[in-house]
C-alpha cells in the first residue's frame, strides 16, 4: 500500500507544470507489486492499493505490454471489460477471465493536495492458469517385438506446464517400472515432463491399449486409448517361403532342360525365332527410308516409291 515512506525509500518528486501553475509530483513503492492467480473463465479481483476514491481523484488503469492500452479511462471501461468487468472504487472486477488476460496491469491515481496534484500508481501482475486440453498421442498400431518403440504425449494449453502419466489397459504405469507388480516388462523408461514412454526392447507382452493424461494443477485430460500390437518375427516363415522360391526356379530349370532333351525345342530353333524378331524391325526401317526419299521428290515419285513397297 502507497504511505509515507523513510528517507532511504524511492520516491519520486517530478516538478511538472508551467511557470506559475501548481506543482505535480509522483510516489511509488516498488516493493508493492503484487502477482494476482487467477484460474480460467473465472473471477478475479486486480486490486489498486490506495485509499478511497474521492470525487476529485483521477483514475486510470492500463495494461503494459509492447503496446501500452487502456483498460479504465475517462471514467469508462474499455475494450472487452466494457462486457465482462466493472469498477469496485479503484479496483477491478473480471468476471470472466481468459488466457489472453495474463500480463502487467498499472493503476495511476491523480489526487489534488495544497501542494498541487499528487501521482501514484501501482503496478499488478496477472497469473491466469490454465487446464490441459485433450493431449495429442502417438501409438503405432503394429510394431515388431524386440526393437526400440517410443509413444509421444503432449499438450499445448495448459499452464503450468503439465505432467504426463501413460496408461496400459486403464493400469497406470510408473515413472520407475521396476516399482510396478503389474507390468511384466521393466525395459521402458517414461519421462512425464516430455510425454514420452520408450521401450528399450519391446515384448508380445506390451501388446495392450495405451492412452496418456495430462494433468496440472487446474486440472486433467486424456486422449482416446489407441491399441499397440506387437508381432514376433517369423523367421520359419521366411526361411520357408525362400525354400519354396528356390524349388520353384530348380524345377522350371529342370523341365526346361528334360523338354530340350525331348526334342520340343532346341537351341538353334530359339536363335532362329530371335533372328526373326530382329528382322522385323530392320524391315519396318527399310520403308520409313524410301518414304522419306519419295517425300523429298515430290507427290508423283512418292507414289511410284509407295507402289514399288
Amino acid at each position: 500500500m502507497f504511505r509515507s515512506l523513510p528517507p532511504t525509500a524511492n520516491v519520486h518528486h517530478v516538478p511538472h507544470m508551467a511557470p506559475g501553475g501548481p506543482k505535480t509530483f509522483g510516489l511509488s513503492d516498488p516493493k508493492d507489486h503484487q502477482v494476482i492467480t487467477a484460474i480460467e473463465y473465472q473471477e478475479v479481483i486486480l486490486t489498486c492499493k490506495f485509499p478511497r476514491k474521492t470525487p476529485a481523484s483521477r483514475l486510470e488503469w492500463k495494461k503494459l505490454g509492447q503496446s501500452v492500452s487502456f483498460v479504465y479511462y475517462g471514467q469508462d471501461l474499455r475494450g472487452d471489460f466494457k462486457d465482462r468487468a466493472q469498477m469496485m472504487d479503484f479496483s477491478i472486477r473480471i468476471k470472466n477471465v481468459t488466457r489472453n488476460d495474463a500480463g502487467k496491469y498499472r493503476c495511476e491515481v491523480s489526487t489534488p493536495t495544497n501542494e498541487g496534484q499528487r501521482l501514484e500508481e501501482n503496478t499488478v501482475t496477472l497469473e491466469v492458469l490454465v487446464a490441459p486440453g485433450v493431449p495429442t498421442c502417438e501409438v503405432p498400431n503394429s510394431v515388431l517385438s524386440g526393437t526400440v518403440v517410443e509413444l509421444r504425449c503432449q499438450d499445448k494449453e495448459g499452464n503450468p506446464a503439465p505432467t504426463y502419466t501413460w496408461f496400459k489397459d486403464g493400469t497406470r504405469l510408473f515413472g520407475n517400472p521396476k516399482l510396478d507388480a503389474q507390468v511384466t516388462n521393466s525395459s521402458y523408461t517414461m519421462n512425464t515432463k516430455s510425454g514420452t514412454l520408450q521401450f528399450n526392447t519391446v515384448s508380445k507382452l506390451d501388446s495392450g491399449e495405451y492412452y496418456c493424461e495430462a494433468r496440472n494443477s487446474v486440472g486433467f485430460r486424456r486422449c482416446r486409448e489407441k491399441r499397440m500390437q506387437v508381432d514376433d518375427l517369423n523367421v520359419s516363415g521366411i526361411i520357408a517361403a525362400v525354400v519354396v522360391v528356390a524349388l520353384v526356379v530348380s524345377i522350371c530349370g529342370l523341365g526346361v532342360c528334360y523338354a530340350q532333351r525331348k526334342g520340343y525345342f532346341s537351341i538353334e530353333d530359339i536363335q532362329d525365332d530371335l533372328q526373326e524378331y530382329q528382322e522385323v524391325p530392320r524391315e519396318a526401317m527399310t520403308v520409313r527410308k524410301r518414304l522419306g526419299r519419295a517425300a523429298g521428290k515430290g507427290p508423283a515419285r512418292a507414289e511410284g516409291a509407295r507402289l514399288s513397297c
